[in-house]
């Protein structure tokens, strides 16, 4: 696998870790776009937003940027370190965990997924812990980055 392919995968991860997610666009002209990013073309990265306020504050539902009048994409959201989280969550499960990095997923026992977003899949007891530790871990984050 080449270094381009490489790099080009792990930027279109990017752009996904930001899908539904609060973004500012700075386009070449200076216009600046606050909203929600539902969706990006991956070959012209024309983009969608939703729930948009521009730099003069008017509103709009929905806005698409194309991509090449794109200077910027910006967020101010912090994203969960799952890395982190698999260590975290590693201590109570040793032995059964894994994070796949290029996928932003961390599996316990091989049937419970979690993602930035919490426990997608899984079910019971296990489920239950890894979702509380994941809970904790949420907390603890945003209460530090409010100090």
């Amino acid at each position: 696998m080449s270094f381009t392919s490489v790099a080009t995968r792990k930027f279109h991860s990017e752009l996904n870790s930001l899908l539904n997610r609060k973004v500012f666009i700075r386009t070449i002209n200076g216009k600046t776009y606050e909203g929600v990013l539902l969706g990006y073309d991956d070959r012209s990265l024309h983009v969608c937003l939703g729930d948009v306020k521009d730099e003069k504050g008017v509103e709009y539902t929905r806005v698409i940027i194309s991509g090449n009048v794109i200077s910027e994409i910006l967020s101010q959201e912090r994203l969960i370190d799952l890395r982190e989280l698999a260590e975290r969550i590693e201590r109570v499960f040793p032995h059964m965990v894994k994070y796949i990095e290029d996928a932003k997923v961390i599996l316990v026992m091989d049937r419970i997924k979690v993602t930035e977003d919490g426990v997608v899949e899984g079910s019971g007891p296990a489920a239950e812990r890894v979702r509380k530790i994941y809970e904790e871990y949420v907390m603890e984050k945003k209460s530090r980055s409010n100090k």
